[in-house]
């Protein structure tokens, strides 16, 4: 039974499941470094899956299809930075209206689309490297996308820890009233990494929609967003514990779809509910203050900054 799984596909294949888990939690990491916690991470990537989705059929072109979902997803995520930063909305309510919002106005986008097919993204080309047993296959044999995200996983571990920005961020979510007494523009810090997170939600979105299906589906998203917020509190809110994170509820997603090709004698619906039970296992005992903080998170995440107090 189990002889019908090929290794080698499966790890491929958990890469291409993983990679869009991987880019919404990198964006909702740096989000929440700044002390911001979105809970619209579902909401932006359908928007960003429709907006990729549409421009790629539009254009012929999965490039731009990409970055229309990028600039969808950060369009998106500036009306939650407007509501919670300036107006001092609800961050948690406000996450919530932002995924309710985003699933309603995708659908209604997406209507003239159901049934079309994506123009292709393919492969990079490797030459004699894509045909090395195993490792040409999951190392060398994955479309750019695949690569952007393994790279700005690196980039942004840079970034946090080496550069000067990443370091006034970090200052921002640990402490925004210290941040401002020393001159720091939270307010302005928040709105970027906003606006990161919010691209790189799209961007995972559009992914699913041009690549991991590759078709356009009425909530074709199915709990991601929800995955990837876990995934970054999983990971200890460190870009090397999201990777493995994203890669780990990856794997069980893609095992899960080849155990029931493979005939395991489990009811399927056990399967397919796999990766949410582990997710909501992970959200239980993170949920305590105490366990939160231990596992360090930003201090002020969450909070609200009124700069006249």
């Amino acid at each position: 039974m189990f002889g019908t799984i090929s290794p080698t596909l499966l790890v491929a294949a958990l890469m291409v499941a993983a990679t869009p888990i991987l880019l919404a939690a990198l964006g909702e990491l740096v989000v929440e470094k700044a002390g911001v916690l979105n809970l619209g991470v579902e909401g932006m990537m359908i928007i960003g899956a429709i907006c990729g989705f549409a421009v790629a059929v539009e254009t012929g072109s999965p490039v731009a299809g990409f970055a229309g979902g990028a600039l969808g997803g950060a369009a998106l995520s500036l009306v939650f930075g407007v509501l919670t930063q300036f107006l001092l909305s609800n961050q948690v309510a406000t996450g919530l209206a932002l995924t309710l919002f985003g699933l309603g106005l995708s659908s209604l986008l997406g209507q003239g689309y159901v049934g079309i097919k994506p123009p292709a993204t393919g492969r990079l080309d490797f030459g004699p490297l894509s045909d090395l047993p195993f490792a040409g296959r999951v190392v060398f044999g994955h479309d750019w996308v695949v690569y952007l995200s393994l790279a700005l996983t690196v980039g942004i571990w840079w970034f946090l820890r080496r550069s000067r920005a990443g370091l006034t961020l970090r200052a921002v979510g640990e402490s925004h009233d210290a941040a401002h007494a020393l001159g720091l523009r939270v307010r302005a810090t928040r709105l970027a990494a906003i606006a990161f997170g919010g691209a790189c939600a799209g961007l995972g979105g559009a992914y699913l929609s041009l690549v991991r299906v590759p078709q356009w589906t009425e909530g074709m998203t199915s709990g991601v967003g929800w995955i990837a917020l876990a995934i970054v509190v999983f990971a200890s809110w460190r870009p090397g514990g999201v990777l493995l994170g994203a890669y780990l509820f990856g794997g069980v997603t893609v095992l899960q779809l080849n155990l029931q090709a493979a005939g395991v004698a489990i009811p399927v619906e056990y399967l397919s509910m796999s990766p949410y039970l582990i997710t909501i296992a992970v959200l239980v005992v993170i949920s305590a203050r105490g366990t939160r903080r231990s596992l360090g998170a930003p201090a002020d995440l969450g909070k609200q900054f009124h700069a006249t107090r």
